[in-house]
């Protein structure tokens, strides 16, 4: 086989695990078989109490064949689950007693039953095996963020920032995580009062972008793919060393801080606007300019630089850019190309 074909081809192997280990591996002190604390998170089949649970292990019990569960082997060789975490999560909590049966129709004499009540129907549950396909460690990151992608669009859609999470754990995830926590990022484009939660790691995402952007200001390895281009770079950086981590923790602060320091209340907002309002094409401009300053110039040119980009946001050039497109190459040159002549007058 090609290598072009290779990296279009997953190498897997199926294997029929019983409910009873399945259950054991992710229980354990140390799981092998990883149900991610984001998907736990979106569990859905106890919304509206427990009947779709139930009508689930029921349907065990019936000897119905169950879909088959995707896992993704680490380099320890632990198995994160990718499709299944819904069937997964219902067999451990009703093997934890978590949920009495609701509902039944063909086992009515188990209503009202919990696990530990099921006397020899235990037996049968902990022996009833399930279909599990197992991607290998060595298939490409892509390739697997790809079949992660298509997996899960379905009633459990997940983030690209949460599909990086779960293939990308690592050092450079744990400082997403923890600068996302900042006030500004947390709050970003929330209004007062506001009952929308950000709940897919936006916040994260937010961060990646500003050390992905910072790091290829010249955007020379930019497909027009957003998505991809903080892939590669989440990809080539999970395991960074420390001292790595610490610029990079360094690098965003700073930025930050500056940009607070010249809009205030204003920051990455379009202050053209009655209402001013932020916006992510603000942030991404803003932090790899201003944010790039020295802390001198900020300092004594902030008044000018915050009237300059209030002209650049009244401009129709720069509102074309932002029309369409927001995330093309050509249109984030374009902003850039039409605030540097603003921002260079502001500091001179």
């Amino acid at each position: 086989m090609s290598q072009e074909m290779e990296n279009k081809t997953l190498n897997l192997y199926p294997i029929d695990y019983p409910f009873e280990t399945l259950v054991t591996r992710i229980t354990a002190k140390v799981p092998k078989t990883i149900l991610n604390p984001e998907f736990q998170r979106k569990y859905k089949w106890d919304k509206e109490g427990w009947g779709r649970a139930s009508k689930f292990i029921e349907s065990c019990l019936m000897r119905i064949p169950i879909p088959s569960c995707y896992f993704a082997e680490d380099e320890n060789r632990k198995q994160l689950v990718i499709d299944g975490v819904q069937r997964l999560t219902t067999i451990t909590k009703f093997f934890n007693d978590e949920f009495a049966l609701e509902g039944m129709t063909t086992f009515k004499e188990l209503e009202g039953k919990k696990f530990s009540e099921l006397g020899d129907l235990q037996a049968e549950l902990e022996s009833t095996t399930i279909r599990c396909i197992v991607l290998r460690k060595e298939n490409p990151k892509k390739l697997i963020r790809e079949i992660f992608a298509r997996l899960n669009q379905g009633s459990v859609e997940l983030s690209p920032q949460e599909i990086r999470h779960a293939i990308y754990p690592g050092s450079l995830d744990d400082l997403l995580f923890e600068l996302s926590k900042n006030p500004i990022i947390k709050e970003f484009s929330l209004v007062e009062n506001s009952k929308k939660v950000k709940d897919s790691r936006e916040d994260e995402e937010q961060v990646l972008r500003f050390l992905a952007f910072e790091k290829n200001i010249e955007l020379e390895s930019y497909n027009n793919k957003l998505h991809d281009f903080l892939d590669e770079f989440m990809e080539r950086n999970a395991e960074a060393p420390q001292d790595r981590i610490n610029d990079l923790r360094t690098s965003f602060e700073s930025a930050l801080g500056k940009c607070e320091i010249v809009f205030g209340d204003d920051i990455f907002s379009d202050t053209s606007r009655d209402r001013p309002k932020q916006g992510m094409v603000h942030y991404d401009l803003l932090m790899i300019t201003v944010g790039l300053l020295d802390i001198a110039t900020i300092k004594s040119k902030k008044g000018k630089i915050k009237k300059a980009y209030h002209s650049l946001c009244q401009s129709d050039d720069f509102r074309k850019t932002i029309s369409g497109g927001l995330q093309q190459k050509r249109s984030i040159l374009r902003r850039r190309a039409l605030w540097e002549p603003l921002l260079n007058a502001a500091i001179k």
